[in-house]
């Protein structure tokens, strides 16, 4: 079947298969969350995108040879991290997340990166994007497809419609600053973006409501 990014808690995950990765979306827990698994397609090893909630239906997906190398973590918020414990204590993975919300996380952080810092999925790689005010460590999940489009791995920093949630108009600021800077700065429209909850989009239909987004202030 064709991914369309449309899931649903308790549905089953919906699989993309690139040249060099599968990526399986699996909506998790009372929030709606959002848990993506990486797996390379040449060595088997995975990465995921936030333990968010329900480790035996995340667990389910690492079925397979390749194990999991890696947990990495968007964000300090407990809706990204609530199986993370349990996923981690299963698998062995190595964790990842910015030192600046890796205090607020319920384990150590084995593996902590900065804004241009790379993360191995087996033969291929992500690039860390450092998105600043939806929390001081936010980042978002660059994977640039070999001869193809870039996917964008965003937390709760972008979603279809707008720019995620601050505390105050300076956090705000900061991610929208960010968001045009190193997001739609560099990005082309076809970037096709996967966010913390719900629907996926691209930047091509975002990138018009950037003055809106800015004007409105969230």
């Amino acid at each position: 079947m064709t991914y369309s990014g449309d899931t649903r808690v308790g549905g089953p995950a919906d699989v993309r298969e690139l040249q060099e990765l599968t990526i399986s979306k699996l909506a998790v827990g009372p929030m709606d969350n959002n848990a993506y698994l990486l797996r390379c397609r040449r060595t088997g090893e995975a990465v995921l995108i936030d333990a968010a909630a329900e480790a035996d239906r995340i667990l389910e997906m690492l079925i397979g040879e390749g194990g999991l190398a890696r947990a990495i973590t968007t964000h300090r918020h407990p809706d990204h991290w609530g199986a993370l414990a349990e996923v981690v204590g299963t698998t062995g993975a190595r964790t990842v997340a910015h030192p600046d919300d890796a205090d607020e996380l319920p384990i150590s952080v084995d593996e902590p990166v900065e804004h241009g810092s790379r993360v191995p999925v087996g033969e291929s790689e992500l690039q860390v994007v450092h998105l600043r005010g939806h929390t001081p460590g936010s980042i978002a999940l660059r994977y640039d497809e070999p001869g193809g489009r870039t996917h964008l791995f965003t937390g709760d920093s972008l979603f279809p419609g707008g720019v995620g949630k601050t505390a105050g108009a300076p956090e705000f600021g900061s991610l929208i600053d960010d968001v045009e800077e190193r997001v739609f700065g560099v990005l082309g429209d076809d970037t096709w973006v996967y966010p913390g909850h719900g629907k996926d989009t691209v930047l091509g239909a975002e990138r018009p409501s950037l003055p809106e987004w800015r004007a409105r202030g969230w």
